[in-house]
């Protein structure tokens, strides 16, 4: 993009966060070809958070959605949440998530992160997962965001729920999984169900 005026800029920033609101400064400041400063003097002007702010505030209004888990079972932040449907969960990498040799981050952690937001996307009190097909396709490192998003592609009868998870660092995909979940009521007993 080349160098715009800042009004046109500031309303082009509006709408390219509107779209993807987990844009960084720094890749906004190569979209308009200008600072990292300037991108954040903007955002200033017109009142738009940090991405640490925006996602902090998404995650409080979508954590409320959530049936199946308390809001400290969800690993990642929760920003958006259609219950029954879909779900997208960022993940922020840290020291302590990796193996200390490689820097590699451990498979429990990215595991974790598709299956909660598996179960937390079922519209169910009780949600478990029954089977799990999953791929590692690359290694993740310290420091990466992972964004992590289910789709309920399938229901059948009442209480199994087919749920896919992928999983990407800046659009490419570094986890996938499927996911069967089956539901319970708390109103009957339903220790005869199988997966």
């Amino acid at each position: 993009m080349k160098k715009v005026p800042k009004k046109i800029r500031q309303v082009q920033l509006q709408e390219k966060l509107k779209k993807d609101p987990f844009l960084t400064d720094e890749e906004l400041s190569e979209l308009f070809s200008v600072s990292i400063q300037t991108i954040r003097l903007d955002r200033l002007e017109l009142g738009i958070p940090e991405l640490r702010e925006r996602i902090k505030n998404m995650a409080k209004k979508n954590l409320n959605k959530v049936k199946s888990l308390h809001s400290s079972e969800v690993i990642g932040e929760l920003v958006e949440m259609n219950l029954g449907q879909s779900a997208i969960s960022i993940f922020e990498t840290t020291k302590q998530h990796a193996f200390e040799k490689t820097k590699v981050i451990k498979g429990q952690y990215i595991y974790s992160l598709a299956e909660s937001l598996a179960i937390a996307v079922i519209d169910a009190q009780v949600a478990l997962v029954g089977v799990a097909n999953i791929k590692y396709k690359k290694p993740v490192k310290i420091g990466q965001k992972l964004i992590a998003k289910a789709e309920v592609v399938k229901k059948r009868g009442n209480n199994k729920y087919f749920v896919w998870v992928k999983i990407q660092i800046k659009n490419e995909e570094v986890f996938r999984g499927k996911f069967i979940l089956v539901t319970f009521s708390d109103d009957k007993d339903d220790g005869g169900a199988t997966f």
